[in-house]
């Protein structure tokens, strides 16, 4: 089974076409230092009565959206050696700085993963 880092973060609705951008640009670099797979979706239906949504947990504004994304890796080793080559990856940064998306990394929750259930 394999490790993933899971992500959610809000971003502008009239930014998502650059963020769009920064993430397909972002994914290939990720998968070129070691990641499975590299996925991000758009909030779509953010509401179930009875549960706490991400929009209310991230304090989204009505011109934001939800970015919800995951990163596979082989083993929590491989996270770690590609998270350390990313981290060191000039792209990264020149990405984030000529897109000019919104992402703002101080809005967004992370963590890194286990399987627990794989069917």
């Amino acid at each position: 089974m394999h490790y993933i880092d899971g992500f959610v973060f809000p971003i502008a609705k009239s930014g998502l076409e650059k963020y769009r951008q920064l993430g397909t640009a972002v994914a290939a670099i990720w998968k070129e230092h070691g990641a499975l797979h590299y996925c991000e979706f758009t909030g779509d239906d953010m509401r179930l009565p009875g549960t706490k949504s991400f929009t209310d947990m991230l304090c989204v504004s009505e011109d934001e959206t939800v970015i919800f994304g995951w990163v596979a890796f082989a083993s929590r080793e491989a996270r770690i050696i590609a998270n350390a080559k990313v981290a060191a990856d000039p792209r990264i940064e020149e990405l984030i700085t000529s897109i000019d998306s919104g992402f703002d990394a101080s809005r967004m929750v992370y963590g890194g993963f286990s399987a627990i259930i794989a069917s």
